[in-house]
C-alpha cells in the first residue's frame, strides 16, 4: 500500500501572504465545529442533495455544502490539498479573483455532481471540488513546479519533489477512472465526479483570473 500527501510548493513562495487560503480554511474547521456540535439536523439542512435541488428548493446549500465535511479525515486531508496549491495560486490572482474562482469552481463541481444524479438523495458535501479547480489551476499556471510531498511505501515514509504536473496530472487521472466506476451508483463516498468537474473548470478558467501582475519567473531549483 502506498500514498502521497503533498506539503507545498517547493519551487517558489508566495509575494503576498495567503489570506484569502488561511480565511477559506479557517471558515471551513468553524463550519465542521458547528457540525459536530449541532449533529445530522445541521448536516441534512445545510448540504446538498441533488433531489431538492433538481425540485428548484434548497439551492443555497450549493454553496453551503462546500464548507461541510463529513469527518476528521475529511476535512484536514482537504485542508492540506488546499494549503499545498492554494497560496500561489492566491498570489497569481489577487485575493479577490480569487477567491471568485474558488467559490465558482465549488459551485461548479457540485452541480456537476447533482446533474449526474439528479434524483439522488444522499447529501452532497465537501470542499474537494473547489481544491480540485485550484489544483487544475496550479497545474496550468506552475506544471514545472515542484511540489514537496510525503510519499508512503509500506511502512517506508520519504520526503520527495514530485512535478506539478506529474502529481496533479496522476491525482487527476484516478478521479476519471473511479468516477467512471460509480457515475450510476447511488451511494454515499467521494464526490469524483465534482472533482473532474471543478478540475476541469480550473485549468480551462484559470488564466482568465490570474492578475496582470502574476510572477512569471523560472522556478528555482534548488
Amino acid at each position: 500500500m502506498g500514498g502521497l500527501i503533498p506539503l507545498s510548493d517547493a519551487s517558489r513562495r508566495p509575494v503576498r501572504l495567503p489570506v484569502v487560503t488561511a480565511l477559506i480554511i479557517v471558515v471551513n474547521v468553524l463550519v465542521f465545529l458547528l457540525e459536530l456540535m449541532r449533529g445530522d439536523a445541521f448536516v441534512m439542512q445545510w448540504s446538498a442533495i441533488p433531489a431538492q435541488i433538481a425540485s428548484g428548493h434548497h439551492w443555497i446549500t450549493i454553496l453551503t455544502a462546500m464548507f461541510m465535511h463529513g469527518s476528521w479525515s475529511h476535512i484536514i486531508g482537504n485542508m492540506i490539498f488546499l494549503w499545498a496549491f492554494g497560496p500561489e495560486i492566491e498570489d497569481a490572482m489577487g485575493r479577490g479573483r480569487y477567491l471568485l474562482f474558488y467559490l465558482a469552481g465549488g459551485l461548479l463541481a457540485m452541480l456537476t455532481q447533482i446533474l449526474a444524479n439528479p434524483h439522488s438523495t444522499v447529501p452532497n458535501l465537501g470542499a474537494s471540488g473547489a481544491i480540485a479547480a485550484v489544483m487544475g489551476g496550479f497545474i496550468v499556471t506552475y506544471p514545472r513546479d515542484r511540489i514537496k510531498a510525503v510519499l508512503f511505501i509500506f511502512v517506508f515514509v520519504r520526503i520527495r519533489l514530485i512535478p506539478a504536473a506529474l502529481l496533479i496530472g496522476f491525482w487527476f487521472l484516478t478521479q476519471l477512472v473511479h468516477a467512471g466506476a460509480v457515475a450510476q451508483l447511488q451511494t454515499g463516498g467521494v464526490a469524483y465526479l465534482a472533482h473532474v468537474g471543478g478540475f476541469v473548470f480550473g485549468a480551462v478558467t484559470a488564466r482568465l483570473f490570474e492578475g496582470s501582475s502574476r510572477i512569471v519567473d523560472e522556478p528555482s531549483v534548488d
